[in-house]
């Protein structure tokens, strides 16, 4: 018997309810997380101050038709009038979301000129913002914490796993994301999309590599973020095996998550409390400490506190990859629209990847972050799968530009992943490239070539 069939309190009807659609849209998101970066040390802005982070927050709240968002009554984002948010992560990361977008095209004219407001309201208090895969010249011993409810709570959870979370609290204020969403528009349109995207986040993030620093200097990887990923809590994080199945469904899903603790729950006062370290399923049979039972609301929480390789909550997340430059940002919808959307391309990317296990996933994933393009993925070249899969990505857009859902300047936002497979140099080594040329001014070199203007 699955927990799930056992759980008294939501039944697997209501389980399975947050991931049932309504309609047929299948649209694109965005989050781009920026580093707040000085332009001239490239170090990262603290909260508070007359140029600070809050008061940054603070003059985006006093425009009007934006609301302010609080955590425990401090201001930590804001909600735009398109149905964006703009919001912090731990250690100072400005978080952009957009709302969903019909085309890749239609969603990066929003994202470019949303962005370029955000940089010219940065630029008023004297900081730039910087999206890429990591804070490139501040160190762990530097990061300047937000005041988040859950920070503390994140904290503990990742250090009472011991060896398994040491990097956790390095991915919660040091690293970078640039994320995209997509739709699934039925529980056997989701198995096949989300079983697709986990097979191909792999091979494909060797076409993004682009965290070859920690604290400034170089630090032997082409990903250090990839790295971070592999100790903070791999229980939650990187590969889900169920997804790689042939057989794969949403229930298999539901009972991957209810074997998995929740970390923290929502108070009536607003804040964050932790939860005793007990499977979800567990505490569906016997409840939280307070006698309460959990309801739709936490086994959404629960959901959103998983954070594999791409994330299933009401939308197919992909999380994998290392954010880019701001030229090159839109390269990453279009990539995964290309391989999502398109029923065909989807049964190619299958049939390409199809029978590689999660341990071999796993050991992938080590070698990308190290070698990137060099790495193999079991024992086939990564950098020979990665272009097949860009070449599989611009059929798949071709084939939504022919059908009328994409713009055709769409197929452009490719051209910075070409020249990747083409030339086999990523996104590190250019970076890399900047460091040697001229070490002692790196920061703002680096700064001056990737803010958002």
């Amino acid at each position: 018997m699955s927990i799930a069939s056992a759980a008294p309190s939501l039944t697997p009807a209501e389980l399975r309810s947050v991931f049932e659609r309504n309609n047929q849209d299948e649209l694109v998101g965005i989050e781009i997380e920026s580093a707040a970066l000085d332009p001239r040390t490239g170090r990262s802005i603290p909260y508070g101050g007359e140029s600070g982070i809050g008061a940054y927050l603070d003059f985006l709240a006093s425009e009007p038709g934006i609301e302010a968002v609080h955590d425990y009554g401090t201001l930590v984002g804001v909600r735009l009038p398109d149905g964006g948010q703009v919001s912090l992560e731990h250690g100072g990361a400005v978080e952009y979301s957009s709302p969903p977008a019909p085309c890749v095209a239609d969603l990066m004219d929003i994202v470019h000129t949303t962005l370029r407001r955000l940089a010219t309201a940065a630029d008023r208090f004297g900081f730039a913002l910087v999206p890429g895969a990591q804070y490139p010249c501040t160190s762990f011993e530097e990061v300047q914490w937000m005041p988040h409810s859950r920070t503390a709570i994140m904290r503990g959870h990742f250090e009472s796993l011991g060896r398994d979370g040491m990097w956790g609290p390095r991915i919660m204020s040091m690293i970078l994301s640039t994320q995209v969403s997509f739709d699934y528009t039925s529980p056997a349109d989701l198995a096949e999309k989300l079983r697709v995207q986990a097979a191909a986040s792999t091979p494909a993030a060797a076409l993004f590599v682009n965290a070859p620093l920690e604290g400034g200097k170089p630090c032997g990887a082409l990903s250090r973020r990839m790295q971070f990923w592999s100790l903070a809590d791999p229980a939650r994080t990187r590969v889900v095996p169920v997804t790689l199945r042939e057989d794969f469904t949403i229930d298999r899903f539901i009972d991957w998550a209810l074997s998995l603790p929740m970390i923290h729950r929502g108070t009536p006062d607003g804040s964050r409390r932790r939860v005793p370290p007990v499977p979800f399923g567990t505490l569906l049979a016997d409840g939280f400490e307070d006698g309460t039972k959990p309801t739709l609301q936490d086994w959404r929480d629960h959901l959103s506190q998983i954070f594999p390789d791409v994330r299933l909550r009401d939308t197919l997340e992909l999380r994998a990859v290392d954010g880019l430059p701001y030229p090159a940002l839109a390269a990453v919808p279009a990539f995964w629209s290309g391989l999502t959307y398109d029923a065909s391309t989807r049964a190619a990317v299958w049939d390409l990847l199809r029978g590689i296990t999660p341990e071999q996933h796993l050991a992938a994933l080590d070698d990308i972050a190290l070698r990137g393009l060099d790495a193999t993925l079991a024992g086939r070249p990564v950098r020979d799968l990665a272009t097949d899969l860009l070449h599989l990505s611009e059929t798949g857009l071709r084939a939504r530009v022919t059908s009328g859902l994409e713009r055709p300047e769409t197929l452009t936002c490719l051209d910075p992943l070409r020249e990747v497979a083409d030339t086999g140099e990523t996104f590190a080594d250019r970076v890399l490239a900047l460091w040697h040329q001229d070490p002692t001014n790196f920061p703002e070199n680096y700064v001056a070539a990737h803010r958002i203007r």
